[in-house]
């Protein structure tokens, strides 16, 4: 089973591409707090990259931006691609399946304080990858399990 909920802010507004097909895609970056501090007592986040796609993905661009509070459902998935210099590339997103737009209206129209997200200024999102047309084109090598590499 691949399930994820997420629960956090737009670190910057969405981007919005069309494939050569005309379906809309939609990226952005969400932070979601920790539940615990760490050893110096301050709370951490985790930078979560998401992808949604077509009429939901132009409604994200349409209605939400940086600080927007949102609520994601969705599932985890992984790739990978070569880079220009030749470097493998690992990626692990989140599809989003439903992206619930949560806060007022006015808090999604960019009437976000800069004190909102002061805690995430030593944190370092990571890069944004770009979609290519065929998203699965360099998803990765098959891998070959033994039957004792499995759990049950």
């Amino acid at each position: 089973m691949n399930k994820t909920f997420l629960v956090g802010h737009l670190t910057k507004d969405p981007e919005l591409r069309y494939l050569s097909n005309n379906t809309a895609v939609a990226t952005f970056t969400v932070a979601v707090n920790r539940t615990y501090a760490n050893q110096n007592g301050e709370r951490e986040a985790d930078f979560i990259n998401v992808v949604v796609w077509r009429k939901q993905a132009e409604n994200v661009k349409k209605y939400l931006s940086k600080g927007s509070l949102v609520g994601i459902d969705g599932r985890i998935q992984t790739r990978n691609y070569e880079n220009q210099e030749g470097k493998r590339v690992y990626v692990t997103e989140v599809v989003a399946d439903n992206v619930q737009f949560l806060g007022s209206k006015n808090q999604r129209s960019n009437n976000v304080s800069p004190e909102d997200f002061s805690h995430y200024e030593n944190q370092v999102p990571p890069e944004t990858t770009n979609i290519s047309d065929e998203p699965f084109a360099d998803f990765g090598e098959t891998i070959e399990l033994s039957e004792d590499d499995i759990a049950f």
